[in-house]
């Protein structure tokens, strides 16, 4: 090999060697520019996370049941109620689960999708407006699908209060909000010798709060308006800054037994260990 080529031979080298080096860096940035995003978006979650911690998760169980094959016409204010009062949760905070014209199923269904998402710092409301049915001293709420003969019927195919309370003791909800608008004449009342009117009295878990719009035993005719007169009521009270539930719900049994002269009077029961708020700022 002459010198030229050499020389030649020793420039290629360099050039390669400066060619794999140019690589090398570039492959160590991009690795680097990786690991930042990976710990960026490790960072993201973990905002989140702790975000979430110590934070309150407000969820409600809303149900709206008018069309009853067996009715003689379609309940439309249960229909409304469970919109606006939808509604009005949801701007309160909470994480609303609607359902309207449930069938046993559809209920049975929502009632699983609420205990799966219950933790021990949930704050819980369960609204029912349609018709209810009381059977074995318990209350039941009756799905649009409800074939209803005999008590033991009741029993079968409606959906228990009390066992819905009791579900969410067991799940360790922080406090239960429960709204029965179900006080109504409903079209089984003749079918069965034991019927018995209205609803039974609703046994308060710990930590629990009813508001019932009648007194057991007693059933109540539908308003003339856009939404009962429950929820009317329910609904002027609920958005009152810094009001206890405990008070928008004491609040709304007297207006409804003043506008009425005292033929329909609610039930409010309440258990509740601690004040709790339908508004986030008041707690």
């Amino acid at each position: 090999m002459n010198v030229r080529q050499l020389d030649i031979s020793r420039r290629s080298i360099a050039l390669a060697a400066a060619l794999i080096g140019t690589v090398s860096l570039a492959i160590g940035a991009h690795a680097a520019l990786n690991m930042r995003a990976l710990d960026a978006a490790k960072a993201v979650s973990t905002d989140q996370v702790t975000g979430s911690v110590g934070q309150t998760s407000r969820l409600a169980l809303v149900i709206g049941n008018g069309h009853y094959p067996d009715a003689s016409a379609p309940l439309t204010q249960s229909i409304n109620d469970a919109r606006a009062l939808s509604s009005s949760l949801r701007k309160n905070g909470f994480d609303v689960d609607m359902v309207e014209d449930a069938s046993k199923d559809d209920m049975v269904r929502a009632v699983n999708r609420l205990k799966s998402r219950i933790k021990g710092d949930t704050v819980v409301m369960l609204f029912f407006g349609g018709y209810g049915v009381q059977a074995g001293r318990e209350s039941y709420m009756l799905p649009v699908d409800a074939v209803i003969w005999k008590e033991s019927d009741v029993r079968r195919q409606g959906v228990s209060i009390e066992g819905l309370l009791n579900m969410m003791k067991e799940q360790g909800a922080k406090a239960k909000l429960v709204v029965v608008d179900a006080s109504r004449r409903n079209p089984y009342e003749r079918r069965f010798r034991s019927y018995s009117h209205g609803l039974a009295p609703i046994g308060t878990p710990d930590n629990a709060l009813i508001l019932s719009s009648a007194s057991p035993g007693k059933v109540v005719d539908d308003s003339k308006g856009e939404h009962s007169t429950l929820v009317t009521e329910l609904l002027n009270n609920l958005n009152a800054q810094g009001s206890s539930a405990e008070s928008v719900f004491n609040k709304t049994r007297v207006a409804i037994s003043r506008a009425s002269e005292g033929d329909q009077v609610p039930t409010v029961s309440s258990s509740l260990l601690e004040d709790v708020h339908f508004d986030q700022a008041g707690g």
